[in-house]
């Protein structure tokens, strides 16, 4: 007599565990919906948004892109020289001329970078380039002799005293 109460008990229970469970998940729902809102009140994750400012292309004239003033190439900063076109086309693909000016290595150190980047930052094989590049950069950035450091000047000296 005693199991029909038991297994009505039993039902029961799993009944309100079921609405537990509802309510739990409801309410779990929710507070991910409001953290999310104050996180990104636009709900702009849901939004398909263009760029906000208005992409403007500025007309460049051909004489203007590659002009060379007082024998200096105006968009790099490269010296005019026999293989600076290619320095330009294959150096300022990846970064900065100013990048490629400050470097002043010799001939083996410049091979040893090139090496460097072909087998760690995906440089392209230069073929017949590679030679040009080189002679261009070594001829007209090469290595700064320092020699000794300039002689101090305007210094207070004072005596120690013991």
């Amino acid at each position: 007599m005693k199991k029909p109460n038991h297994d009505k008990l039993k039902q029961e229970f799993r009944g309100f565990y079921r609405v537990l469970i509802l309510t739990c998940t409801i309410v779990a729902i929710f507070a991910v919906g409001l953290i999310y809102l104050l996180v990104d009140p636009d709900l702009s994750a849901f939004k398909n948004n263009g760029p906000d400012a208005e992409i403007v292309t500025v007309p460049v004239e051909e004489d203007d892109f590659d002009k060379i003033e007082n024998g200096i190439h105006v968009r790099t900063g490269f010296v005019e020289a026999p293989g600076m076109m290619e320095t330009v086309q294959n150096c300022t693909n990846c970064h900065s001329a100013k990048l490629v000016i400050q470097n002043r290595m010799n001939k083996e150190r410049w091979k040893a970078t090139i090496r460097w980047m072909q087998e760690t930052q995906n440089l392209w094989d230069l073929g017949k380039n590679e030679d040009i590049i080189i002679d261009y950069l070594v001829t007209n950035y090469p290595p700064k002799k320092k020699g000794r450091r300039e002689i101090l000047t305007d210094i207070e000296w004072y005596e120690l005293k013991d």
